[in-house]
């Protein structure tokens, strides 16, 4: 009974070690990109891509521009998932290759998105900014994701109100199980047969 109870504490600790170890990102989580919403949600999509990987993947590589062998190469390197959608929607919105933010990101990091972003032109509060924001929605709209708008997307989407009743710290179940996309599998949604070939 001992030895029973012994392997099996060691078998709980390795997986809490394993849970630990699937958030903990190469720098540490902290995207200070100058909109307290875009943090929530950037944080949010880390929680999204440990559980549904592909539809994450296919998002980044789909919608804005980056080649599948990169985003999967940043996800390895333990990227926050947030960190690897901001650095390639921002960089798509800049006219930049998405590698080419992922470059000055892991160069220079320290002060956050906010100022990497004004540093591409990109002024947190802009109307530049907003769109970039904007853009966020679609995706959780791709995914089957609720997602809750701030008053100024609400008035950007009217008639949408709360995606969810109370954003949530941990995942669940929004969604299906392979990654909370439409059930229609149809154009526009992050479960096709596309060959994922970003610019870079």
């Amino acid at each position: 009974m001992r030895i029973f109870n012994a392997a099996a504490l060691v078998f709980a600790l390795a997986i809490a070690a394993t849970a630990a170890h699937a958030q903990t990102f190469v720098f540490s989580w902290n995207p200070r990109s100058g909109d307290a919403w875009v943090d929530v949600w950037l944080g949010d999509m880390n929680r999204y891509a440990s559980r549904y990987r592909d539809p994450f993947v296919d998002e980044i590589v789909r919608y804005h521009g980056a080649p599948r062998d990169l985003v999967e190469d940043l996800l390895r390197r333990r990227w926050a998932p947030g960190d690897i959608y901001f650095a390639c929607a921002l960089a798509r919105l800049a006219g930049h290759p998405c590698r080419y933010v992922v470059d000055l990101w892991e160069r220079d990091h320290g002060q956050g998105w906010g100022a990497m972003a004004k540093r591409l032109g990109i002024k947190p509060g802009s109307a530049e900014f907003h769109r970039l924001k904007r853009g966020m929605v679609p995706t959780y709209d791709r995914w089957g994701r609720p997602i809750d708008l701030d008053a100024q997307l609400q008035r950007d989407f009217p008639g949408r109100g709360k995606g969810a009743s109370k954003h949530r710290e941990h995942d669940d179940d929004h969604g299906s199980e392979h990654g909370g996309g439409r059930s229609d599998h149809g154009p526009g949604n992050s479960h096709g047969k596309g060959k994922g070939k970003g610019k870079d």
